[in-house]
């Protein structure tokens, strides 16, 4: 797939030459001519190339505000400009720029450091697909407990929970992350039907930690349903999400496990509850959740 470069820079000539710099190369080019513009565009780049003074909202604001998305978090900003003070250079990494150009630019090495930086960038990117396809729940943290990246499937996990839910993960993170809990590596967050537990695995080195996020339903519902029908904890578990609804993906992704393991318990399940189906175990399985919840 081409590669999309976001070209942010308020004067029509530079962005005319960079424009045709970019797809001399084989890459795509995305025009915006100020900061506000940039963050409207940014979510569909691969990299971007920021002027760092502009009128209007500059370079490093606006490179702050992309980092403080989830989705454009991940993109490697590489900041132009004629600003060449040591001070200058800390401001633009310090706003989360991950190379500093100054003018006038030489454009073979402009060339030579984007394909670096993307390549870094496909790097990272196959990491995160790579937890995702494992069924990691993974979320990493800036120092402040604010979610900076998150797998998929974390973010529609959150996105499912709600605002008020992720905003006690977050407060769970900072917990985690604050030297007033020494050896402390988790947080449990109850919530209805169960609880979720964060978790810490540990820090980048760049004042960023990284946690998992796993959720445990209630055990009422699961004992139930494995005295009912001779089950494993785990093939009730199996079961409780599938009578709600969730196909085998869901169902791996909340218990942490792959999707072919689900499939695995389902047959073993079909086989105890001696039904040929999962709409007939699920059938079967909301009414001994509901009997045993009237008796309750």
């Amino acid at each position: 797939m081409t590669a999309k470069i976001l070209i942010v820079d308020d004067d029509p000539d530079s962005r005319d030459m960079l424009r045709r710099m970019v797809e001399g190369e084989g890459w795509d080019a995305i025009l915006a001519a100020s900061g506000e513009e940039a963050l409207a565009l940014a979510e569909g780049a691969d990299l971007v190339l920021m002027d760092a003074v502009m009128p209007g909202m500059g370079g490093f604001d606006g490179c702050r505000r992309l980092k403080a998305e989830p989705a454009t978090a991940h993109l490697p900003v590489i900041f132009m400009t004629g600003l060449t003070e040591t001070a200058d250079v800390l401001r633009g990494l310090e706003a989360g720029g991950v190379d500093y150009v100054t003018k006038p630019l030489v454009l073979e090495v402009l060339v030579a450091r984007i394909a670096v930086h993307l390549g870094n960038a496909r790097l990272a990117r196959r990491a995160l697909a790579a937890l995702d396809h494992a069924g990691g729940r993974i979320m990493v943290a800036d120092e402040a407990g604010g979610i900076k990246w998150a797998t998929d499937q974390t973010r529609q996990f959150l996105e499912e929970l709600g605002p008020a839910v992720t905003a006690q993960v977050e407060s769970a993170m900072r917990t985690l992350a604050a030297r007033s809990a020494p050896g402390q590596r988790s947080v449990v967050i109850p919530i209805d039907g169960g609880r979720l537990t964060v978790t810490a695995r540990g820090e980048n080195g760049a004042g960023e930690a990284m946690f998992h996020l796993s959720r445990t339903i209630e055990d009422g519902e699961i004992v139930d349903l494995q005295e009912a029908f001779g089950l494993t904890r785990r093939e009730a578990e199996v079961l409780l999400w599938i009578s709600r609804g969730k196909s085998n993906r869901d169902a791996s992704e909340i218990l942490n496990i792959s999707a072919r393991t689900v499939n695995k318990h389902l047959e073993q399940i079909f086989v105890k509850m001696g039904v040929e189906n999962r709409a007939a175990a699920a059938a079967a399985a909301t009414r001994v959740t509901l009997d045993a919840s009237d008796q309750r």
